[in-house]
Formats: structure tokens, C-alpha cells, sequence
């Protein structure tokens, strides 16, 4: 398909907004085998994969708190100093997610309210391979502290070395994690689905992965294990006008691509010219770029459109729902109006997507391939289940009872309708 798209009409937006696919021939069939390999024989399991993929089978899965200690030894100060910004601006966005508990009275003598309740044991999966993913351990254990989750279980690959990244340990460290485990893909979150001897059985799992890893959450969802959502490859749209920098777009769009050769780029503007610019910019670039490679073949999959109208701009970014959206505008807050479906959004020229991967204090965990037309990213709610309460008396129970009942029966519910009749006669004379 040609990458530079004119004016393209509602009825070709269906072609442009498909997902690049990776052809992965039995990847199901693969993954059950590796889950029910791990189902039966446990911590062996784990090992025998992590030694047939990774290169390494590990003594002892769990990471001791003096490895985890002795990781921060090996961090300069500067990313020390770093990592700690982002941690207090997670922390002070993530904080204020908490919901206060409100008793409402719906009509005299009912009162209701709803209070949520940490989910007790989750699973932390962490990427670790060519790009460790510390930052990833950031985005999904403040908020599940937030929440108050009493057992937070991480788990990585180890490294050639078999030694665990040591920015992912001192970020453990400075969160108080020490339920780490070495072991990565689809062995490690079917060890969090159903539990290993060394590795406990969690109730629900959060974190990206490759395509065994999603496979993985996929199938161990349908056996009933909460996940946090199917994570597919990353994507960014921009939106650009005429007020854009070309030199921060091209930028942008880099630092996406970067991700991997199925992470997906789409740019939209009002003017062809914008795009030429861009282009010419990313030329400028692209050579200087450790992970060019990478970058090129992700950019197989780019889309470069140019719609000249903004709202009809926006309504085909709506359809596309991105992962993450710039609006590369002086106007960024105006249009941003025009947003209904995307999972993080960056306003103006000097909001880059790379802020909200690592320290503006949103989280990086966001849905993908379209889900953000109906899914919201990671946040405390994610780690929460929200319960709700009524407390009914003898007015209230007065007050709503023949509703109830009138509604029971029009069912053909009598016994809904009885547990209230015999309330509304016996509290005539009684006290409760």
C-alpha cells in the first residue's frame, strides 16, 4: 500500500487503520504446550524454557534481597536521580485515583455506597530482553502499592549472565519488591496463572510481551485468570498542522518506530507540504540512530495522510484509536475536543510520547490495536475491585418495597417478591 495517502474518503479509512500482523504459524498450539508444561511439572518447566529460549536455566528462580541490594551498586547517580523523578511523579498522578468512599441515600432509609478493595495477589511481567523494560516496573507496581495489593509477584528473564537487569532490581529495591523471579514468556505467566512450587498463583496479571507472552494472557484469561489487557505492538498517531516543528515530529515518529519492526506510525496533516518537511527531517535523523534497523522496518508499516479538514482529521484518528496520540499544534487543548478514542494524549510541541513512556506521572501501560475505543490504560482501578454496599431500614425497605415487589412479579419472580412482602409485614411491628 502507498505510505502518502491524499484526502482518502470514509470509506478507505477500514484499510488504513489495520494493524501490522506477524505470521506465526501454531503460536496457540505452542503456548498451550508451554502452559500445560509448566501446569504439571512446575519450577522445571520454567527452568527447561528459560535454558530453551533464553539460553539459561537458573538454580533458583526467586532473586535474592542481596542481589536485589547489591543491583543498585551498579547504577550511575544520574540514572538514579532520574528513575526517582519518575517514581514521585507516578506516584503523585497514580495517588490521586484513590476514591473516597460516598454514602448516597437514594430515597429516605436507603442508603448505598461503593469501596474498593485491593486485589490481593498479582502478577508483574516484565520485558528483559533487548530493551529491559525497568521503567514498565514503575508504571505497574506503584499503583498496585497504591491500591494496596498485598503480594505483588514480579517476574523478568534473566540475562545471558543469568543475572536479572539491575536498573529492573533497583527499582525493586526502592519500592520494597522482593517476590522477583527469574522467568520470561509464556512459561513465566502460565508460572502466575497457576502457580509453581517457588512462584505464587496469582489473580490477576498485568505487563506487555512479545507475541508468546500476549498468547499466553490470552489463553490463560479463557480459563478464567484476570489479565490487565492483550498488548499488542506499540503505535503512535501525530497529528500536525502548520504551527507543528517538523524536527520534533520526525522525532516522534523515530522514537516509536524504534520499538519494533511491527510497531505501527501513522501521521496526519492538512497540508502535503507539513509532510515533506517531516520527511526531510527524518532523513536528517534516522543514520545517527542506534536501533536504525529496526526503525526501517517498522516504517514498512508507517501511514502518512494528509486530510485537509481538522474535524475529519480527527474523526479517522477516532477510528484509529491509538495507543498514543499527539497533537503537534499551537492549538493542541482547542482540539483536543475532537478526541474521543486513544490511550494517552500528548497536547503541544513540546510533549513528546517518550514523557508519558517514563516520567510525566501517566502510565505507559495502554491499550493497543484498537482496544482504546472502549479500554482505558493501567491505572489503580486496574488493581481494585469496586464493591458496592446498601444499608436498607425500616423506612427505606417501606419506601421502595412495592416497587420491588410490583417489578418481581411483572418477572414472574415470585420469591424476589416474597423476600420483600414478608420484610414490609414483619417490620410493621418489629424492630431490627
Amino acid at each position: 500500500m502507498n505510505t502518502l495517502i491524499i484526502n482518502p474518503s470514509p470509506s478507505q479509512w477500514a484499510d488504513l487503520i489495520k494493524r501490522p500482523v506477524i505470521n506465526a504459524e501454531n503460536l496457540e498450539e505452542t503456548v498451550a504446550g508451554i502452559i500445560n508444561t509448566v501446569k504439571q511439572n512446575g519450577d522445571e518447566a520454567v527452568k527447561n524454557y528459560s535454558l530453551q529460549f533464553h539460553g539459561f536455566a537458573p538454580d533458583n528462580l526467586w532473586v535474592s534481597k542481596d542481589e536485589i541490594k547489591d543491583a543498585s551498586k551498579s547504577i550511575n547517580k544520574d540514572l538514579k536521580k532520574a528513575i526517582h523523578l519518575a517514581k514521585d511523579n507516578i506516584e503523585k498522578f497514580h495517588q490521586h485515583q484513590i476514591e473516597k468512599v460516598k454514602k448516597i441515600t437514594t430515597v429516605s432509609g436507603v442508603t448505598c455506597w461503593r469501596k474498593s478493595i485491593p486485589i490481593e495477589n498479582v502478577g508483574l511481567y516484565i520485558p528483559g530482553g533487548s530493551a529491559p523494560l525497568f521503567s514498565t516496573l514503575l508504571m505497574l507496581s506503584i499503583p498496585a502499592k497504591i491500591a494496596g495489593c498485598k503480594n505483588i509477584i514480579v517476574t523478568t528473564p534473566a540475562q545471558n549472565d543469568g543475572n536479572v537487569n539491575d536498573a529492573i532490581l533497583y527499582v525493586a529495591n526502592i519500592l520494597g519488591l522482593d517476590k522477583i523471579y527469574k522467568g520470561g514468556g509464556a512459561q513465566a505467566i502460565a508460572a502466575l496463572a497457576y502457580g509453581t512450587l517457588t512462584i505464587k498463583k496469582v489473580d490477576k496479571i498485568f505487563g506487555p510481551g512479545n507475541q508468546y507472552v500476549t498468547c499466553a494472557k490470552k489463553l490463560v484469561s479463557a480459563d478464567g485468570i484476570a489479565i490487565d489487557m492483550l498488548a499488542g505492538p506499540s503505535e503512535l498517531a501525530v497529528y500536525a498542522d502548520d504551527t507543528c516543528v517538523p524536527e520534533f515530529v520526525a522525532a516522534d515518529l523515530l522514537s516509536q518506530a524504534e520499538h519494533g519492526p511491527d510497531s505501527q506510525v501513522i501521521l496526519v496533516t492538512t497540508n502535503k507540504k507539513i509532510i515533506e518537511n517531516i520527511i526531510d527531517k527524518i532523513h536528517q535523523q534516522l543514520p545517527s540512530l542506534s536501533r536504525k534497523d529496526i526503525i526501517e522496518q517498522s516504517f514498512l508499516n508507517r501511514r502518512f495522510i494528509v486530510i485537509e479538514k481538522e474535524e475529519e482529521a480527527f474523526n479517522f484518528l477516532n477510528d484509529y484509536a491509538p495507543e498514543h496520540l499527539i497533537i503537534a499544534s499551537k492549538k493542541a487543548e482547542q482540539l483536543a475536543d475532537y478526541v474521543k478514542n486513544a490511550g494517552s494524549v500528548f497536547l503541544g510541541n513540546l510533549s513528546p510520547e517518550s514523557a508519558g513512556d517514563y516520567a510525566s506521572g501517566t502510565n505507559h501501560s495502554l491499550p493497543t490495536n484498537g482496544t482504546a475505543r472502549v479500554q482505558a490504560g493501567v491505572s489503580v482501578d486496574s488493581f481494585v475491585k469496586k464493591i458496592t454496599f446498601q444499608k436498607i431500614n425500616k423506612k427505606g425497605i417501606k419506601n421502595i418495597g412495592n416497587a420491588i415487589e410490583k417489578m418481581a412479579e411483572a418477572e414472574g419472580l415470585e420469591a424476589h417478591k416474597n423476600a420483600v412482602s414478608i420484610r414490609l409485614k414483619k417490620s410493621v411491628n418489629e424492630k431490627f
